[in-house]
């Protein structure tokens, strides 16, 4: 079993696609890091490396800011892995 390092792990191809898919949503609903962070219980500097993709999202980040943001998790992780393979076949 590995046993983690104390370094901060990068965002993978599918970290980095839900944190994509989470900057959209907030551009559609015209919504700012700061009043995710507000809705979603997530400190804003926090939110703010994984949304620039300095590291990883954990599953239950996304399912509190699907929750905040009104979305399905299911549908938001669909729309995030077709963002993904669209972009490697690009």
């Amino acid at each position: 079993m590995a046993v983690p390092s104390g370094k901060m792990q990068e965002s993978g191809p599918f970290a980095r696609a839900i944190s994509a898919e989470i900057r959209a949503t907030l551009a559609r609903q015209r919504l700012t890091v700061k009043g995710l962070a507000g809705m979603s219980g997530l400190s804003e500097s926090y939110l703010g490396k994984r949304l620039r993709d300095v590291a990883p999202l954990t599953l239950n980040d996304v399912e509190a800011i699907c929750d905040a943001l009104g979305e399905n998790l299911l549908a938001f992780a669909a729309a995030a892995l077709e963002a993904a393979r669209d972009s490697d076949q690009s």
